[in-house]
């Protein structure tokens, strides 16, 4: 199965990266992380390698790797970089390609470029990753606004944490985005209980491009 997917999210630290890692894992991919800010306490790709039990030789190298961990457009400038649109050129790789974001979809890269400009310059359709949490539903209604705005496709929308029907069902119908599912809270993450809780709770085939 051939298919490249953007992933975004409704906010930071909502599960976004183990997400990727399931995903990836799922589509036997590549996954490439184009901008990582904060390297101390490890990262993303060193997570999804972890988490999703994948081969180093399927994990891109970053394109740039900042020390500090906030937003891409400050640790940048922090550090004397300067990112461009051009800087962030699709890899090619010979198979699925999962490409992750940093935060949310309307996080700047530089003081007047947004990651969802580099989504809808790349042109890929993008998977939004929601938390299940108080206020999910306008986090995820504004983010759905901002992509389509854009002329971004959204493949779907993919949940993370404890059940909350009520706000995925009104979300999916008010944002008229697909429900691909519901990753759970894992109480001892590993790649077996990453994998078997994406099988339980997600169809492989809906990720056919």
């Amino acid at each position: 199965m051939s298919g490249q997917f953007v992933i975004t999210g409704t906010d930071t630290d909502i599960g976004k990266t183990v997400f990727a890692a399931a995903l990836t894992a799922a589509l036997d991919g590549h996954y490439w992380k184009p901008v990582q800010a904060g390297l101390a306490e490890g990262t993303d790709s060193e997570t999804v390698a972890r988490l999703g039990g994948i081969d180093s030789s399927r994990i891109l190298p970053e394109r740039f790797r900042l020390q500090i961990p906030a937003s891409p457009h400050f640790s940048a400038a922090e550090e004397g970089i300067a990112i461009g649109l051009d800087d962030l050129v699709l890899p090619e790789v010979d198979g699925p390609l999962i490409i992750e974001g940093a935060g949310g979809a309307l996080v700047p890269v530089n003081p007047d470029l947004l990651f969802a400009d580099i989504f809808a310059h790349w042109g890929l359709p993008v998977i939004l990753v929601a938390s299940t949490r108080l206020g999910t539903i306008n986090h995820s209604l504004l983010t759905i606004e901002a992509l389509r705005s854009r002329g971004i496709g959204i493949h779907g929308i993919a949940f993370v944490g404890p059940e909350q029907a009520d706000s995925e069902q009104t979300i999916s119908r008010m944002g008229d985005v697909r429900r691909l599912g519901r990753l759970p809270v894992i109480d001892h993450l590993s790649p077996a209980t990453l994998t078997a809780a994406f099988d339980a709770n997600f169809a492989v085939a809906d990720f056919a491009p």
